[in-house]
């Protein structure tokens, strides 16, 4: 018999059963923003129904156990046989497979498809963001693949699909596949020109052989991969299958599966190739502008997916707050903590407002906004996903000890959030990245001015953000040393831009006031305490 004191009392209760996309008001008003009218009923639709999957006990539950029964890596069959698979539990399977039929591989074959994939992306980040990984590079894939047209017109209809085939069998025989990327090497790293794998041209045009090493690859169970090697002419990207067309396994020898720190439920792995069949993508020599295009949407991706779990930790740290009693009163209500929830709620809001600006610049495709996202993604990359990580661990810290325990769910986020600022090339490869654009894009930073000069005049601290910006602009000698300084400044002041333009003016005031202003602490709570942080808070609430 239970005693007295084991009554659960002033506990919140889990934050399961509702809509995801309808709860997060700052991105069904990006969504209604970025959406042609004729069409915003039915993408609202659309993401409603994913956001009551994403909130629902049972999809959450699989989250939970992909991260608990994390992938196995089987060599050999029980008679020696090399089989190099990876062993996923069901949760992983059950939750891939309706990440594809969301549409979040589809972008390219649908109206509006960058937003909707999007603002879908940022939500399933938030149930279990390993499986990302594969909807990533499958998505990012489409655009490398038409440097070769008949490598687009056979694969990309595969790729966009919406079904799942988990099966290992030639891509040909499939109503849908997923694609990885191999260019990290362990004596290169970012700097993939150093690569040393080899590739052997073949009898038939086109074909090579290769030989060598991949020393991060990602979700390695997929249909195909791009990957760089060092053929005749240079650096070239090729494709590489993972069954061949008359059904047997292509040479892809899996070493081990690296033990990360977060990201438990997705397999990245070290690769051998070994006279391994290839097909070429673009011209041998051109390898990083041909597969650029993919890493241009991978990185779109680790901005929406740290946009999706700082939105996940602030939900959380919201809810419990709003439930929690102390003091004689809602937790939510003690100013001291509100300042923390407001200040958590501008970045979560900031960097969702940013990440689906970008998205609907792909959906434009116009020559200003290709050049436009040439300097913001690398920009936004840089700065969200840095932002990402002390997002976590303060929300973490709003629900005390609670946090602190694996149950609640915020380790699991605090562990993932380094992963997007790592991946797809790491901070100073972001910066430079961007200066390398501001030297030889002239383009590009007109692009940016032009988006952020549609706000001037309606905030002076914006203004005056611009301004100072200007001034640093204007003399790039030297900005080597300080390039990470400056691209946190392009990130805020687009950001604070977009807010001025979009956002509550709640919002869009404490944002100026706090990123561009310098009136707040190093610290998260250090808001001015003359703000409407109430709303703030209030609209960033997951209404359940």
């Amino acid at each position: 018999m239970a005693g007295s004191t084991h009554t659960v009392t002033n506990q919140a209760p889990p934050l399961v059963g509702h809509d995801v996309f309808g709860a997060d008001r700052a991105l069904v008003a990006a969504v209604e923003r970025h959406v042609a009218p004729d069409l915003t009923d039915e993408v609202l639709d659309e993401l409603s129904g994913l956001g009551r999957t994403c909130g629902s006990a049972q999809v959450q539950e699989w989250g939970v156990l992909a991260n608990e029964n994390p992938p196995r890596l089987r060599t050999h069959d029980r008679y020696g046989r090399r089989v190099d698979e990876v062993e996923f539990h069901p949760a992983w399977h059950r939750l891939l497979g309706k990440g594809v039929a969301a549409g979040l591989t589809a972008a390219w074959a649908r109206p509006a498809g960058h937003v909707r994939r999007a603002a879908g992306f940022l939500m399933w980040t938030q149930v279990e963001a390993g499986n990302g990984c594969p909807l990533s590079m499958t998505h990012a894939a489409v655009p490398a693949l038409r440097a070769d047209p008949g490598l687009a017109a056979e694969w990309e209809p595969r790729l966009t699909s919406m079904i799942y085939d988990r099966d290992l069998r030639p891509a040909g025989q499939k109503a849908g596949a997923l694609f990885g990327m191999g260019m990290t090497e362990k004596q290169g790293g970012s700097d993939v020109r150093a690569n040393t794998t080899a590739a052997r041209p073949l009898a038939q045009d086109g074909t090579y052989e290769l030989t060598g090493h991949k020393w991060f690859c990602s979700a390695p169970m997929s249909d195909g991969f791009l990957v760089l090697a060092q053929a005749p002419g240079g650096l070239t990207c090729f494709l590489v299958p993972r069954v061949l067309a008359d059904g047997s396994r292509n040479v892809f020898l899996l070493q081990r599966l690296k033990d990360k720190l977060g990201n438990r439920s997705n397999a990245s792995a070290e690769v051998e190739f070994d006279g391994t069949w290839a097909r070429r993508v673009g011209e041998e020599g051109r390898g990083v502008r041909t597969i650029i295009e993919m890493v241009a949407a991978t990185r779109l991706d680790c901005v929406l997916g740290s946009a999706g779990l700082m939105r996940q930790a602030v939900a959380q740290a919201i809810h419990h707050c709003s439930h929690r009693q102390v003091f004689g009163g809602r937790l939510v209500d003690k100013p001291l903590m509100r300042n923390v929830l407001a200040d958590l709620a501008l970045e979560s809001e900031a960097a969702t407002t940013l990440g689906l600006r970008l998205a609907a610049a792909y959906d434009d495709g116009g020559e200003q906004e290709r050049a436009f996202l040439r300097l913001a993604v690398p920009a936004a990359k840089y700065w969200v996903t840095k932002r990402c990580t002390p997002v976590t661990v303060e929300a973490a810290e709003c629900l005390g000890g609670n946090g602190y325990v694996e149950e609640s769910g915020l380790p699991r986020l605090v562990r993932e959030s380094p992963l997007n600022s790592i991946w797809e090339g790491a901070g100073n490869v972001q910066a430079l990245d961007v200066l390398r654009a501001l030297r030889r894009e002239p383009e590009a930073l007109n692009a940016y001015l032009q988006e952020v000069g549609r706000a001037r005049g309606a905030d002076h601290r914006l203004d005056a953000a611009i301004k100072d910006l200007l001034t640093e602009l204007a003399d790039l000698e030297g900005a080597e040393a300080r390039a990470r300084r400056l691209v946190e400044r392009l990130a805020l002041v687009l950001q604070g831009a977009l807010l001025v333009r979009y956002a509550p003016p709640e919002v869009a005031d404490a944002f100026c006031a706090a990123r561009l202003g310098g009136d707040a602490g190093a610290a998260f709570g250090t808001l001015p305490h003359t703000l409407d942080l109430a709303s703030v808070v209030e609209r960033a609430r997951p209404v359940c």
